[in-house]
């Protein structure tokens, strides 16, 4: 009998050894890596995204499955900061504008010193020194990752439902939609203009009701969203700001992350920056078409006009630093690199 018990013994061990074996062998399950954009499917930025979502998934090999929703399904721009801190979502890609509320760092790229600038000025500026120091203060002010440089969305016009404007005096009074970014806001006050921030889900209604005179946007955005059907009939190119956005990982999410696959998140959305900026002016682009296709009149303002504005909006440029409370010396560092040219 004691024979017997230590061969069913040594079998019943031998099977949960060979069990846990099997069970050592087993994939770890996959880390859900959940994004969130607010923009449509059409969008330039949501296409962007999503090769850039289905890259990562490539690469991870099973390791992460990539969830990617788009059209604010899980969160809009203005709550995903929130969102990402709350571990509702591990990664969003808000606009610059939806950020200087959170770091003043941010409000420099949309202070009056950029109005009017080509996109070569905007990128010689934020992939230099002073956008690696914006990068690294919003990590720090947000407690979040910067993977990677900004993607663009393009320069922003402005567009009316009413009569073309042809300079600053005509914005006097007009009720402007904002998609947020208290610089910009200032910029509009500084030409008479009514600044109001509203949700992109919320903006055909508020055209529909009349409750706006116009916005500041891009072409693509405008295209993209059909805008037409809600009254906007004639643009002015006045390259308000160029429009970026910023990638941002919730620093719970990347403290979870392996190393090895912090370096994929990393060099997948790198690898994607150039053909995204590309693109993107391609969309506007095909954009500007699409829309004096559908009856739009676009309208670039003289020289002089432009000047004019231009004028007009860097006189208050002091006073909107300050009270933003975007340091002095950044300030500074921004218009030493707009001054050294190529």
């Amino acid at each position: 009998m004691r024979s017997i018990q230590l061969v069913i013994g040594a079998l019943l061990s031998a099977l949960m050894g060979a069990a846990g074996s099997t069970r050592a062998a087993d994939p770890p399950t996959p880390l859900v890596f959940r994004i969130s954009t607010e923009n449509s499917a059409s969008h330039v930025q949501t296409r962007v995204v999503q090769r850039f979502a289905d890259a990562l998934a490539r690469r991870s090999q099973g390791r992460l499955t990539v969830e990617f929703k788009h059209s604010a399904q899980l969160f809009r721009d203005q709550d995903v900061i929130r969102a990402l801190h709350e571990g509702k979502v591990d990664m969003a890609v808000p606009g610059t504008w939806q950020l200087d509320r959170y770091d003043p760092y941010v409000s420099v790229l949309m202070l009056p010193m950029f109005f009017g600038l080509d996109a070569a000025d905007h990128h010689r500026v934020r992939d230099g020194k002073v956008g690696q120091l914006i990068s690294a203060h919003l990590q720090e002010a947000l407690q979040m990752v910067v993977p990677g440089r900004w993607i663009d969305l393009g320069h922003a016009h402005f567009y009316a439902t009413g009569q073309a404007v042809a300079g600053y005096p005509d914005m006097a009074g007009l009720r402007i939609r904002i998609a947020g970014g208290a610089a910009i806001a200032a910029q509009m006050v500084a030409v008479g203009a009514v600044p109001v921030v509203v949700a992109w889900p919320d903006l055909p209604a508020s055209l529909q009701r009349g409750r706006l005179d116009g916005l500041l946007t891009t072409h693509e955005t405008i295209a993209s969203a059909k805008l037409w059907q809600q009254g906007i009939r004639n643009a002015t190119e006045i390259k308000a700001y160029f429009a970026q956005y910023i990638p941002l990982i919730s620093r719970s999410c990347w403290s979870q992350l392996p190393e090895d696959v912090r370096v994929m998140v990393q060099e997948s959305w790198e690898s994607g920056v150039n053909a995204a900026r590309l693109e993107a002016a391609q969309a506007q682009d095909d954009a500007r078409r699409t829309l004096q296709a559908q009856g739009i009149k676009v309208l670039q303002p003289s020289k002089e006009a432009m000047q004019a504005w231009r004028k007009r909006a860097l006189a208050a440029q002091g006073e909107i630093a300050q009270k933003l409370g975007v340091p002095a010396t950044l300030v500074n560092q921004a218009q030493q690199a707009l001054a050294q040219k190529p």
